[in-house]
């Protein structure tokens, strides 16, 4: 049964996002915000009429400003300026995208300060309800002004040109429209424009790179502790007392998480105050101090999104209170594109980390376990190759890191001369994500192998825990076998969220 969800303009919280991203949810716009967008609409359409220039509601846009537009064209030119941005091109966004984009884009002209008519708003939450999603090409903005060729392309279904995907069946707009039971939208002044300025796009990109990055965090910090575990690491590296001295937030509390992870383990109480090995790697110590910078940095790139979720980032903007029509530069994506840009080194340091963990269990000489974590070694490979396909995920996602917020080219005849490229920034982080859960997957089963491995030796409850999620799907290794279902059965669980409830469920804003 599809959920029912008030859509109040500017209050949409992280676990709010997360949900449209990933049900199927029914908006309904709350009636006390339909009088600010009828004052807004009214003022836009006394300045449309009016002798004074008020760009994009009765100039031309960009360069073309200060060509003045008769009243009579004025509806003309806000269908024309939605046809010649619908410039897109490659692959189409996902159904989770476009939804999420028709949420944001509802969000932020709902406010009441875009100049649109409720009709607008109306018909974005009739599409998103309908299940009737537009074919959006996936590349052609920078992210300033705004998302103008995804957004001219989700804008188009509006008006019954474009592609729609209802039901799963691709459609013509205007067939997409009829079976929704709507009409095409005719529209008014600035109304073109305020649909395809803003950032819902790269907004709403980023927003599922981070659902994914939570989900992949939450069991890497799982089968971070399983690799400990697995190794006969010490917990002595997560000790309070080491991370209090420190004061970094996230260290501070991912190291809890180790503690509890690892508690009871009648694998670490066999090998308490054995010194053979002093200090454990890295990959196994340093946890705390790399996945705690991972989880504030996180934290932070999600604080900014969702504040982007909730914007409006359109241009110009209306000021109803007092008649005003005001340009401005809200449209401008940095924010998000240097919030993706984190989320992009997140992703990938959690990526080399779990990488250097599994190549940590793979070495007899570093985990004490046997070659490859398979007995009968030479006969059977084991998970030498689940290993190199670690290390090639990681090493892509570290190649797709790089900034792209520190890239721009002027477009527009140099009107728009610094732009933010968020819309790429935010739209590799789900492939990078990808690649992560991939990571995290092989690391689960490698390390689950290795504490299996030491029986009849337990690891700790909620690692035997763990551990047991993953054997329903995953038999233990005894002679080789295609590996690739094990991956993508683990993959599954990794993506799904499974170990949310191990890692500690409050730790992360949207999965809250």
């Amino acid at each position: 049964m599809t959920a029912s969800f008030v859509l109040s303009p500017g209050t949409l919280a992280l676990p709010d996002l997360r949900r449209l991203a990933r049900e199927p949810v029914r908006l309904a716009l709350d009636p006390a915000c339909r009088g600010g967008i009828e004052a807004s609409a009214r003022t836009v359409a006394d300045a449309a009429a009016g002798e004074h220039p008020v760009y994009g509601v009765n100039t031309g846009f960009g360069l073309l400003a200060k060509r003045r537009i008769p009243p009579d064209k004025v509806r003309d030119l806000q269908r024309r300026l939605v046809l010649s941005h619908s410039a897109g091109t490659g692959p189409e966004l996902p159904a989770a995208a476009v939804r999420l984009i028709l949420a944001l884009k509802a969000n932020a002209l709902a406010r009441g300060h875009s100049g649109v008519r409720p009709v607008v708003v109306d018909a974005l939450l009739a599409l998103l309800n309908a299940d009737a999603l537009p074919v959006v090409p996936a590349k052609g903005s920078v992210g300033a002004s705004g998302d103008l060729a995804p957004l001219a392309h989700l804008t188009g279904v509006l008006l019954g040109e474009g592609e729609a995907v209802v039901g799963g069946e691709r459609l013509p707009a205007a067939a997409a429209l009829e079976r929704a039971g709507l009409a095409p939208l005719e529209l008014e002044a600035k109304e073109g424009l305020a649909l395809l300025n803003g950032t819902q796009v790269s907004t709403a990109l980023g927003l599922l790179g981070l659902f994914a990055l939570e989900d992949a965090f939450a069991a890497a910090l799982v089968a971070g502790a399983l690799s400990v575990d697995a190794a006969m690491g010490s917990d002595g590296p997560f000790d309070a007392r080491i991370h209090a001295l420190r004061g970094q937030p996230g260290q501070t509390e991912v190291a809890a998480v180790y503690r509890k992870l690892l508690a009871g383990s009648q694998i670490r109480e066999s090998h308490r105050g054995d010194h053979g090995t002093v200090q454990d790697p890295y990959s196994l110590r340093c946890q705390p101090q790399v996945m705690g910078a991972v989880l504030d940095n996180l934290r932070f790139a999600a604080g900014v999104l969702e504040r982007e979720a909730n914007a409006v980032s359109d241009n110009p903007l209306v000021f109803a209170d007092t008649g005003e029509i005001l340009s401005g530069g809200n449209f401008h994506a940095e924010p998000v594109a240097l919030a993706a840009d984190l989320l992009a080194l997140a992703i990938s340091e959690t990526a080399a980390l779990a990488e250097r963990r599994i190549a940590l269990l793979m070495d007899a000489n570093l985990s004490g376990l046997p070659p490859f974590l398979v007995r009968d070694g030479g006969l059977n490979s084991g998970f030498m190759i689940a290993q190199v396909t670690a290390a090639a995920l990681a090493s892509e996602t570290k190649q797709m890191s790089a900034p792209a917020s520190v890239d721009s080219l002027p477009t527009s005849a140099n009107q728009e001369d610094h732009v933010s490229m968020a819309t790429h920034a935010a739209r590799r982080l789900s492939d990078m994500a990808d690649n992560l859960a991939g990571v995290v997957a092989i690391e689960l089963l490698a390390a689950s192998q290795g504490i299996d491995l030491r029986a009849p030796l337990c690891s700790s409850p909620l690692l035997e825990e763990a551990k047991g999620r993953l054997r329903v799907r995953v038999a233990r290794w005894d002679q080789d076998r295609a590996m690739a279902p094990d991956i993508a059965a683990a993959k599954a669980l990794v993506t799904a969220g499974a170990f949310h409830d191990l890692a500690g469920g409050g730790l992360l804003p949207a999965a809250r």
